[in-house]
């Protein structure tokens, strides 16, 4: 099987058979030809198979109501207590929706609310308990702001209290296997949704992960996910993929896939990376405490909006706003 990594590029050199890159703010010429059982090559964008160049270059339609042609921010709201990085600060509805608000004032597209912590080794959290936690927080967003929020979660019940109570869009970090019954839902009611990769469980995921290859393996896992909701009636203008950073992967893992991020716009549907304060960013800078992965987390948001990241899922949406507005400014020099 062959893969088509388009090579981003963004500056003023832009060649006149290049092409755009999901109809955004990237383009590409040259693309990396990527197999199972050979070194990878650089073959002209000019040469790619029909049907692949048509995945790679379709603008991607509005999800729940937000436009793809610009980087989007999806704002981080945890009603947990444990969290790895904010559990605890936001429990109170009241308080929520200040953090709710701030985060929208500073520019996020989105508000992501979760009531079940997936850092490695958390247990699963009781469903009357995770609804408890969500729902109340998301009708009160709901109320007070007309920005479209998400559900974190992996369980159908939970997912249809949030939208009753205001959510639009379903983001499932076990990419719909963890509830045979929540595709199905989402397909009925017409809710976007969002597939991330994970290998294992929360509880296990972080316990020697092993891949053949890493970026060709989640690629193969989130396309076949993306078929079967399809299969289902889930349009693929309507599913945003997640390579999943830090979810059953090494810091090896992680690199690999943050260096060849662009290869998943292959998949014909908008791209989103979640690597907000992750363990790997601490590593890697001498910063144990997550808050203080800041710097090492808009290095990393900017790189990903330069190979065609339409959203990014963060905590600290005035600084990536900021940092944004930056690359923007320079791109539109």
């Amino acid at each position: 099987m062959s893969y088509y990594r388009p090579i981003p590029r963004t500056d003023s050199g832009r060649t006149a058979d290049a092409l755009a890159l999901a109809g955004g703010w990237c383009w590409f010429d040259t693309v990396e030809h990527l197999s199972r059982d050979a070194p990878p090559r650089l073959v002209p964008a000019r040469d790619l198979p029909a049907d692949v160049a048509q995945r790679l270059t379709a603008p991607r339609p509005p999800l729940a109501g937000i436009g793809m042609d610009a980087p989007r921010i999806m704002g981080i709201l945890n009603v947990t207590p444990d969290s790895f990085s904010d559990g605890g600060q936001h429990s109170e509805p009241g308080i929520a929706l200040a953090h709710a608000r701030a985060m929208a004032g500073a520019g996020a597209d989105i508000i992501d609310v979760g009531g079940e912590s997936t850092r490695p080794g958390s247990a699963p959290v009781p469903l009357d308990t995770e609804i408890a936690r969500t729902a109340p927080v998301i009708a009160a967003i709901r109320a007070g702001l007309p920005l479209p929020i998400s559900i974190d979660t992996r369980k159908t019940p939970v997912a249809e209290a949030a939208i009753r109570a205001g959510a639009n869009l379903v983001n499932d970090v076990a990419g719909f296997t963890f509830d045979a019954a929540l595709a199905p839902f989402a397909s009925e009611h017409a809710v976007p949704v969002c597939i991330m990769h994970a290998k294992g469980t929360p509880e296990t995921m972080q316990q020697d992960p092993r891949y053949d290859d890493v970026l060709l393996d989640v690629y193969d896992w989130l396309g076949a996910r993306v078929d079967a909701l399809v299969a289902l009636g889930i349009p693929r203008g309507r599913i945003i993929v997640d390579p999943g950073i830090g979810f059953g992967k090494t810091r090896a893992h992680n690199l690999e896939l943050l260096r060849g991020l662009s290869l998943f716009h292959g998949l014909g549907c908008a791209v989103l990376l979640g690597a907000s304060r992750k363990r790997f960013i601490g590593d890697l800078t001498g910063t144990p405490v997550a808050a203080d992965r800041v710097p090492g987390s808009l290095a990393l948001a900017v790189m990903a909006v330069a190979q065609g990241v339409q959203m990014l899922r963060v905590h600290d949406v005035p600084e990536t706003r900021a940092a944004l507005t930056m690359w923007e400014a320079v791109q539109a020099f």
